[in-house]
């Protein structure tokens, strides 16, 4: 498995992990979005599984790219926007 496929299942597998320990999640959530955090831990962790996922499978893999980078903007920007 190419090295973005290894990556895109640890990334499907914190994506799982939300709903298996989500209050390890909670803090970091909270920082983006501290309304409604609980809601949006699960929304994060089935985005991840999804785009962990597209990382995984060769014909979906820029498609997982462009949504891991869309992704990790966007948390960024809410973080950000939030942390004021």
């Amino acid at each position: 498995m190419a090295l973005l496929g290894k990556f895109g299942f640890v990334v499907a597998a914190v994506g799982a992990a939300h709903f298996v320990v989500p209050e390890a999640f909670e803090e970091i959530t909270a920082a983006a979005f501290p309304q409604d955090t609980q809601d949006w831990i699960q929304r994060n962790g089935i985005t991840e599984v999804a785009v962990g996922t597209a990382l995984m499978v060769p014909p979906t893999r820029k498609l997982g790219v462009l949504g891991l980078l869309g992704y990790a903007g966007w948390l960024g920007y809410n973080a950000a926007n939030n942390s004021k």
